[in-house]
């Protein structure tokens, strides 16, 4: 058996220890926010977090997660609310026809935990590894600068409510 934490809750699967993480993720633990895309690490569509890190799951195997922590889409935010780049994507009219978004999110999550306020470069840099088909990158670059001026305040009342 593997032990990891799944979202904040530990979790077990017996799969082979080869599988690929988003394949258990998907089909063992039912959350199918994070989609396959190209199978070979290339095109981020399958981008989850390990131990707060943004990584291609469709070739990580899942031996490679033991005791650690997992964070998909679903997880992104602790709280009934929306995560800041959650509610940005939507101010924004980022999705198109959405298959990369997950993907885009939690690369850009992780932008954020690293570098709370970055320029528009880094925000380039940091997501130039996941393919959008739709060509909606300026879209994704301003609603990230914009979800990075939210983030304090989501910060803020995460920390207000672990504190209660």
């Amino acid at each position: 058996m593997i032990e990891f934490k799944l979202n904040g809750e530990t979790v077990s699967t017996g799969e082979d220890p080869n599988t690929p993480l988003l394949w258990v993720i998907r089909d063992t633990f039912k959350l199918k926010g994070s989609k396959f895309g190209c199978g070979a690490g290339l095109c981020g569509a399958c981008t989850m977090h390990v131990d707060g890190v943004a990584v291609r799951t469709c070739i990580l195997p899942v031996m490679a997660v033991a005791d650690k922590n997992v964070t998909t889409i679903e997880g992104l935010s602790d709280t009934d609310d929306l995560h800041p780049l959650q509610r940005a994507w939507v101010a924004h009219s980022v999705p198109q026809c959405g298959y990369c978004q997950s993907g885009q999110i939690m690369s850009a999550a992780a932008l954020l935990d690293n570098n709370p306020s970055p320029s528009a470069a880094e925000v380039e840099s940091a997501l130039a590894g996941n393919i959008c088909r739709c060509g909606c990158y300026p879209r994704i670059k301003q609603a990230v600068l914009a979800a990075s001026d939210a983030m304090p305040q989501f910060q803020n009342a995460l920390s207000t409510r672990q504190e209660v």
